[in-house]
């Protein structure tokens, strides 16, 4: 890799894949289908366009309970293929059905799941998948769901499927482009090419991204094994420190240390074993950090972490953007007391344009605009020798909003950004191999990539509830385990399903601001992982775990699956 030039303008795209864990710890079935759908369609994108354009770089930051989920799917699938058995997904076995024959339950149940998808993006495109709508549409508004019978909802389950393909795979594969001409009547064997299809596809995805990073295209980093939000893990009153009102336990989590080093350690290993080299950089869970958690991310062997440009401002002092062109928000910080770890800092800005607002531009102009927000970064950085622009964001859900999936926008964004004379797209770990000199920031204020801090995952009723549940569980389980009398195996399931239960999802969605279907059944996911728990370690689930924890009922910006960074 040449050096880079100086004064040119250093880019990094972050891209974050991650979904929770949704399969149940006893059935082994997946409550929500989300890991394989965008595996299918984002994660099978994102490394087509990385790999056709040229000049394209950048850092992809799996989470190692997203990259188990996909390995899982893979593996089930090709076996249920392969020897038949069951499938771990309920939306699979719908499509999978040999006869159609669903009950009026199963046909309810598919009326409602196979239409959860951008509709004019990736529904109103296809005028089959179109006629399905329209057909259930006026079957409700007439009470006459019966009317519909066993070819719509085969059809309907594979028009689903087919819609949640990645671009690319439309395009190009002979499979997708067959069905999709078929349009209808889709028979069994039809429907049966389309799963070894959906199954060659997450079993390419852990393999595609090993060989970008082995051929330097990309960076791929980590993150906490189950998306554990640390800071809060080793200190409930980190939350305090930029929401001082905020509600939070009355005792601190248990053990948070320790737990908060097992995900560390887990998904080190765990990224090793996916992806055949050991992760350089950790994009803590939600940008998280604090100052513990930063020099304990630095003691784990890590060269770099990453948060959100409002944890700068908190940490400085000061707003950035008001000092000197924002100076001090494009270059890296040492950080912790030892300062042997480089913290970057996300462009609020140029991050939540991708995020939020390119959808509803034409693709051409979006990427034109970005490249002159760069242009101008690039002129103000002038007398900078080595200015970098850290854009990180959700790598998955802002991309059924786009037109094509966000195909010809990030084509056109990546070849606009590599072509340009004054950038450079670059990776962390590869702009800290040409730069080793940076200022040391004396203390990280905590919070994380949303508003700068905590607040999206403690403060109110409902969220202090969720930590308080996890709370009593986590001390039955160190009871348990202190008492001696689980088995290595049995002590091993019980810790893997406390891990899931740590995760941040839970609590991101607890809260009146968030759509009503997302909280319930993120809800009623959080309360079995806890139930299952308790029956690991022996114990009988309390009585509270029946209560809903969140109504919800709100209307977030883009459903509640993504948020602005201020």
């Amino acid at each position: 890799m040449n050096k880079q030039t100086p004064h040119k303008l250093s880019v990094v795209f972050c891209w974050h894949m991650h979904q929770p864990f949704y399969r149940d710890a006893e059935s082994g079935r997946y409550a929500l289908p989300w890991v394989y759908l965008h595996a299918m369609k984002d994660y099978t994108d994102m490394a087509a366009i990385l790999e056709q354009v040229p000049g394209a770089r950048a850092v992809i930051n799996f989470v190692p309970s997203l990259t188990a989920q996909i390995q899982d799917y893979a593996e089930r699938i090709h076996t249920w293929l392969d020897h038949g058995g069951d499938l771990p997904d309920p939306l699979l076995d719908a499509l999978a059905h040999q006869d159609g024959d669903f009950s009026h339950e199963e046909r309810n149940w598919l009326l409602k799941a196979c239409f959860r998808l951008n509709h004019e993006r990736n529904l109103h495109r296809y005028p089959a998948f179109n006629r399905l709508w329209h057909l259930a549409d006026q079957c409700r508004h007439h009470d006459a769901l019966d009317y519909l019978g066993d070819n719509y909802f085969t059809d309907l389950v594979t028009w689903y499927h087919l819609a949640w393909l990645g671009e690319t795979v439309r395009n190009t594969h002979f499979v997708a482009r067959r069905l999709i001409e078929k349009a209808s009547n889709f028979s069994y064997q039809d429907r049966r090419d389309l799963m070894t299809l959906i199954a060659s596809l997450l079993a390419e995805v852990p393999v595609r991204y090993r060989k970008l990073a082995e051929e330097g295209k990309i960076e791929l980093s980590t993150t906490p094994y189950a998306h554990p939000i640390i800071p809060l893990q080793l200190d409930f009153e980190s939350a305090l420190e930029t929401v001082p009102d905020a509600e939070i336990p009355d005792e601190a989590y248990p053990g948070g240390a320790e737990q908060a080093q097992e995900h560390i350690d887990l998904a080190k290993r765990k990224h090793a074993e996916a992806f055949g080299h050991p992760a350089r950089g950790c994009w803590p869970a939600e940008g998280a950090v604090s100052q513990k958690t930063v020099e304990m991310l630095g003691n784990s062997g890590f060269d770099w972490c990453a948060t959100g440009e409002g944890v700068l401002h908190n940490s400085l002092g000061y707003n950035l953007r008001e000092r000197q062109g924002g100076r001090d928000l494009y270059h890296p910080w040492r950080v912790g007391k030892k300062g042997n770890i480089s913290c970057f800092f996300r462009d609020d800005r140029l991050s939540d344009l991708i995020g939020f607002e390119y959808q509803s531009w034409g693709d051409g102009d979006a990427a034109a605009n970005f490249i002159h927000e760069l242009a101008g970064i690039h002129h103000r950085m002038q007398g900078e020798t080595a200015p970098v622009v850290s854009i990180i964001m959700d790598g998955e859900n802002a991309w059924e909003h786009f037109s094509e999936n966000a195909l010809p926008f990030l084509t056109a964004l990546y070849q606009g950004i590599s072509e340009h004379e004054a950038f450079e797209l670059t990776t962390f770990s590869d702009y800290l191999a040409h730069h080793h000199q940076q200022p040391k920031l004396k203390r990280v204020a905590a919070g994380s990539w949303v508003y700068g801090n905590l607040s999206t995952w403690i403060g109110d009723a409902a969220k202090t509830r969720g930590w308080t549940l996890l709370i009593d569980a986590k001390k039955a389980f160190d009871t348990t385990k202190a008492g001696g009398k689980l088995s290595p195996e049995q002590l091993a399931a019980a810790a893997e399903q406390l891990r899931i239960c740590e995760g941040s999802d839970w609590c991101w969605w607890f809260g009146d601001y968030n759509p009503g279907p997302a909280v319930r059944d993120f809800d009623l996911l959080y309360r079995c992982h806890l139930r299952k728990l308790y029956q690991l370690i022996g114990q009988l689930p309390p009585n509270k775990l029946e209560m809903p924890i969140s109504e919800g009922g709100g209307d977030a910006e883009g459903g509640g699956t993504m948020r602005r960074g201020n």
